[in-house]
C-alpha cells in the first residue's frame, strides 16, 4: 500500500480509501456482520482512510462503521460529513451542523474525526456555506472534534468558488474523474494543486456504472450512458480484463489525488479492489473505451441549486 500526504495536513492516507456508503445499504442489501468483516479486512490490508456520512443509509452507515471500528479506531483516519441528511434534506446552518456532528461522533463511537466535511456544497447557498457553515466547522475543529476541515460535492465550479473564498484543508470530488469523465483536471485539480489543498477523488466506478452489475436504479445517468458503460464492460471482458479494476487503476494513477475512495461492503469487494493496486494500467484499452463514448465522454448531469450547477443555464430550463 502506498501512503500519500493529504495536501498540507499531517495526514498520510492510503492511496485506496474505503468508501463506507455501501455499509448503509445504498447499493444493495447488506449482511451487517459481513460489512464489519470487510472493514476489518481492509484495515488489516493497510487501508487507513475511511469516509462516511450521516446521509448514507439514513445514519446506518455511520452506526455500522462505528461498531466495526471498535478497538481499531487508532489504526485509521476517519472522515465524515455534515449538511446533508436525506435525498432532498439539507441544512447547512451552524446549529444544525453542530448537532449533526455530535450525533455522528456518537454513532461512530469516537471523540473526534480526522476530517470533517461539508456534504454536497452545491445544494447550499454559497454565502451560507462560506460565512456560516465552514466557520462552524472551524469552531468545532478548535474544540478538538475534528483535526481538519473540507468540502465535498459534484459541482466543480461550486467547489472552486468555496475553496477560493474560505480556507479549507481538503476537497472531495466525486464522479468527475474516472474512465467516463476527466473534467476534474480542467477545473479543480489545478486550483487544488496551486493552493496545496488535499484532493480526494471518489466514485472511480462512476457510482456503479462501470461494473458488471451496472448502476443502481437511482443513478442519475441517462439510458444512453448506461448502455455505453455496459459496452465498456464488454470491451474489457473481451480482453480478459475486469472493467472495475481497470477503472480503479486508471483513477489510482492520478498524479495529484491523495486517495481514491471506492465503496466496499464485503471482504470480496475489498480483495478485488486491492488487486487493482498490483496491476498495471492499459492505456490502449483506456483510450479505446473513452473513444467509444463519443460525445458522452465528460457528460455532466444536473446537481444542486441552479445557480451552483456546472451546466449552462439554458440546459437547466
Amino acid at each position: 500500500m502506498v501512503y500519500k500526504q493529504l495536501g498540507k495536513t499531517d495526514l498520510r492516507v492510503s492511496e485506496l480509501g474505503f468508501g463506507a456508503s455501501p455499509l448503509g445499504g445504498v447499493y444493495h442489501d447488506l449482511d451487517p456482520a459481513e460489512g464489519e468483516r470487510a472493514v476489518h479486512a481492509a484495515i488489516d490490508q493497510g487501508i487507513n482512510f475511511f469516509d462516511v456520512s450521516p446521509y448514507y443509509g439514513s445514519t446506518l452507515a455511520e452506526e455500522r462503521l462505528g461498531r466495526a471500528l471498535d478497538g481499531r479506531r487508532n489504526r485509521i483516519l476517519l472522515a465524515t460529513k455534515c449538511g446533508r441528511n436525506g435525498l432532498a434534506q439539507f441544512d447547512f446552518s451552524a446549529a444544525a451542523v453542530e448537532a449533526s456532528v455530535h450525533a455522528s461522533l456518537a454513532r461512530l463511537r469516537t471523540s473526534y474525526v480526522d476530517l470533517l466535511q461539508v456534504h454536497d456544497v452545491e445544494f447550499g447557498s454559497f454565502e451560507q456555506i462560506v460565512q456560516e457553515t465552514v466557520p462552524c466547522l472551524r469552531r468545532l475543529q478548535q474544540q478538538g472534534l475534528a483535526r481538519y476541515v473540507g468540502i465535498t460535492g459534484y459541482s466543480l465550479g461550486m467547489l472552486c468558488r468555496v475553496a477560493r473564498a474560505t480556507p479549507v484543508d481538503t476537497v472531495l470530488s466525486y464522479c468527475r474523474y474516472n474512465l467516463m469523465i476527466t473534467d476534474m483536471d480542467e477545473v479543480l485539480t489545478p486550483e487544488a494543486r496551486a493552493a496545496g489543498v488535499g484532493l480526494i477523488n471518489a466514485s472511480p466506478l462512476h457510482m456503479g456504472l462501470l461494473t458488471q452489475e451496472g448502476a443502481p436504479h437511482w443513478h442519475p445517468a441517462p439510458p444512453p450512458l448506461r448502455g455505453l458503460a455496459q459496452r465498456a464492460v464488454d470491451l474489457a471482458g473481451a480482453r480478459g480484463i475486469s472493467l472495475p479494476q481497470l477503472a480503479l487503476r486508471f483513477s489510482l494513477d492520478h498524479s495529484y489525488v491523495s486517495t481514491t475512495l471506492v465503496g466496499m461492503a464485503t471482504r470480496q469487494e475489498v480483495s478485488r479492489n486491492l488487486q487493482a493496486l498490483r496491476q498495471q494500467g492499459d492505456p490502449w484499452l483506456v483510450a479505446e473505451i473513452q473513444q467509444s463514448l463519443g460525445s458522452w465522454f465528460n457528460f455532466v448531469w444536473p446537481s444542486g441549486l441552479e445557480e451552483n450547477s456546472d451546466l449552462p443555464r439554458e440546459l437547466l430550463t
